[in-house]
């Protein structure tokens, strides 16, 4: 990912003359636990709901028809709510960035896992040797000149051997889109109306399609089970005594306050606005759609934006509906520029509004990759609103960075937005 330098210009912050709120302001370390205590909650909710994924994976194979894949497409679908919320956690926070491409890496070249339409995805890659590996199908792989065994598919044959072969992004062999690939299928649709329709049949050992069914299987109970882990590992880290909020603690005050908007402003902009967003619309191109085999891209977009609200505002909404919240940013900011941070605030709730026309085109079948085709200028502007919303919602992150004073402050960007020409070429 290329990055933004932040304009932390002294003639911005000196042009703002805001009113000091007459409300005492939480402590950094106020902001901090209640920052962390989120981050806890959030990730033992992605916990809990990918164990009822993997509930729902388990009744598909043991019941393999439409209505146990309904329902395992289903609890995927439920478990991206709690985890797309985690995402504004990461870009600040090394120990989450490190962990999160385990997880939530796309897109994928889904040839490595399983049977693939030769005439919409190719047969090779000058890039990606692994283009076409399909574990899936063989019991043994080449990798890097050498034969590599691969009959029985793990969850350390996934993670340590075959995730990002060949140092290639790619490459991906887990978490949330392997998964999805595996309970979808393709996407065969382009930018029409349609998600991937992999049958429940390919699941079944009497009355196979697909081939190697007992392998597929296999794939979907290894790649599962180590979602469950990762995911305990994160909530381990965000728990009182653990390693992210030990790292947290060794920060100053003044750079644990920058992490907590290095994140959201990256996760904002470089990443959503950009890569997740821009990049496709810009290209007209499905293949660049986040969730590109559920067509669930509407909704995860919807919830990492408000992932970014959650953390500047210290509330989180659990699964269960009960709240986790505290001392926050954004009084934090209030005490010291009202209008600065109703101006965040206000920009927060434009990316939610411009998120929610999205869900609601969703909902009438005019899902992302119908709304980034070529043509479809009113479906285009939709898409586009969203993504000025969130540079709109980044700049008022900048002035609060400005106003605070924290100097030396990377945003992630994004060639789609800092460079459109080079992207086109």
């Amino acid at each position: 990912m290329q990055f933004k330098t932040l304009l932390t210009s002294v003639a911005l912050a000196g042009t703002l003359h805001y009113p000091v709120a007459l409300i005492a302001a939480p402590t950094p370390a106020e902001i901090i636990s209640t920052y962390a205590d989120i981050a806890h909650a959030t990730y033992e909710d992605s916990l809990k709901s990918a164990k009822e994924l993997q509930l729902s994976t388990n009744n598909l194979l043991s019941n393999p028809n439409q209505s146990s894949l309904d329902k395992a497409r289903s609890a995927w679908i439920a478990a991206r709510v709690p985890y797309q919320q985690s995402e504004a956690y990461r870009f600040g926070n090394t120990i989450v960035d490190d962990w999160e491409g385990r997880v939530n890496s796309w897109p994928l070249d889904e040839g490595l896992i399983d049977y693939v339409d030769s005439s919409l995805y190719g047969s090779e890659s000058d890039e990606n040797t692994q283009y076409r590996a399909n574990v899936i199908a063989n019991a043994t792989l080449r990798i890097g000149g050498a034969q590599v065994d691969a009959s029985n598919i793990t969850p350390e044959l996934l993670s340590d051997t075959l995730h990002e072969i060949d140092g290639i992004e790619a490459n991906v062999a887990t978490g949330y889109h392997a998964i999805e690939f595996l309970l979808w299928g393709q996407d065969l649709n382009g930018t029409s109306p349609g998600a991937g329709n992999r049958p429940a049949t390919d699941y079944n050992l009497e009355n196979c399609t697909g081939g190697h069914c007992d392998r597929r299987r296999a794939y979907l109970q290894a790649t599962t089970q180590l979602l469950i882990t990762d995911l305990q590992e994160m909530v381990d880290n965000w728990k009182e005594g653990g390693e992210a909020r030990r790292q947290l603690s060794e920060k100053s005050e003044s750079h644990a306050i920058a992490s907590i908007l290095t994140g959201m402003g990256s996760l904002a902009y470089g990443e959503l606005a950009g890569e997740r967003t821009k990049l496709g619309l810009m290209l007209h191109d499905p293949e660049e759609e986040h969730d590109c085999f559920s067509d669930n891209t509407h909704w995860s977009h919807y919830y990492d934006a408000k992932g970014i609200s959650n953390v500047y505002q210290g509330s989180y909404t659990r699964i269960d509906g009960s709240t986790v919240s505290g001392p926050s940013l954004s009084a934090y900011v209030a005490a010291q520029a009202a209008v600065a941070n109703q101006n965040m605030l206000n920009k927060l709730q434009a990316t939610e509004n411009a998120a929610q026309v999205m869900v609601d085109h969703a909902a009438q079948g005019k899902t992302f990759d119908v709304l980034i085709g070529e043509g479809n200028t009113s479906g285009n502007q939709v898409v586009q609103d969203f993504v000025d919303a969130l540079t709109e919602e980044t700049r008022a992150i900048e002035n609060i960075i400005a106003l605070l004073q924290l100097d030396g402050i990377q945003l992630e960007g994004s060639d789609s937005l800092d460079n459109p020409a080079q992207v086109l070429e």
